[in-house]
């Protein structure tokens, strides 16, 4: 396991520009010692990771991201080690998809009014099983020209103040740890300082999550802001929670990076230690 550590990344599978084995390539391209594959609310992508890893000494940590949400607010909750045939959770993660998809139909419907889009457009930029999101919307919106980028078409277009957001189904985070939990997994929360100190996670509310068994914080990630990381490592340090760093990396779709962020091997070590759903595949 040699070489940096980095624990949330998209493939196709999601809304990577990636197949899990490309993926996997560019992970040992780029001097990586441990990737953890966590697409969306999926684990289609694992058997072909592993397949890719062999013979590089690359350890592929199998895992999702998980869809959350309270209110209106999304939370993602980063899921290590489950195991992929737990009922519970392939049941959630289907209802999950099939909502997204649903969603993403109804974005489009919207869009169409205004924009020369319709969903053959949004197919088009997806893989065959993959989780369907509003990345691919963003990148019906390029290829279309109405946007230059798919971070131009979020931060404009599909920004929520423009009218066509349109929620999905998700459960509440502690049912999602739960879900975690009860298919031998791992449960971090992903890049929960994204919104600023001002929308950091309550620490009751937090509390509630720890006493329900969340195991870390991804602190270490672009796009939490400066002030709500200073919040966030305070959380950790008083409720005992691991300090992870990722990339985020979906491919061509952000301009995250393998490695830019990453995390410390004792952390990996602890994590490795408590799940109990799947295992981690040394290439």
């Amino acid at each position: 396991m040699a070489g940096p550590i980095d624990l949330h990344t998209h493939s196709t599978v999601s809304d990577g520009t990636e197949s899990p084995s490309e993926l996997v390539r560019a992970a040992d391209t780029a001097g990586l010692g441990t990737l953890a594959i966590t697409d969306h609310d999926s684990t289609a992508g694992w058997d072909e990771a592993f397949a890719a890893a062999a013979g590089t000494g690359l350890t592929v940590v199998p895992g999702m991201e998980l869809s959350a949400r309270h209110g209106w607010v999304s939370v993602h909750v980063l899921a290590y080690l489950v195991d992929p045939d737990n009922p519970e959770l392939r049941e959630e993660t289907l209802k999950i998809r099939e909502a997204r998809l649903t969603r993403a139909e109804a974005i489009v419907s919207r869009l169409a009014a205004d924009y020369d889009i319709e969903w053959s457009d949004v197919l088009a930029q997806t893989t065959h099983g993959a989780t369907v999101g509003r990345p691919h919307i963003a990148d019906a919106l390029v290829a279309r020209g109405a946007a230059v980028d798919r971070s131009a078409a979020f931060r404009d277009i599909l920004h929520p103040k423009f009218g066509y957001y349109e929620p999905h189904y998700a459960p509440e985070p502690l049912e999602a740890i739960r879900l975690v939990l009860a298919a031998g997994g791992v449960p971090v929360l992903a890049h929960p300082g994204t919104r600023g100190i001002d929308n950091v996670i309550a620490e009751e509310n937090l509390a509630a999550l720890v006493d329900a068994g969340l195991f870390g914080l991804e602190i270490h990630h672009r796009e939490n802001t400066p002030d709500a990381m200073g919040r966030l490592f305070e959380y950790a340090d008083r409720f005992r929670l691991v300090v992870t760093g990722s990339s985020d990396y979906h491919g061509a779709g952000k301009p995250n990076r393998l490695g830019e962020n990453t995390t410390e091997p004792e952390v990996l070590a602890r994590i490795l230690s408590a799940g109990a759903g799947s295992a981690p595949f040394v290439g």
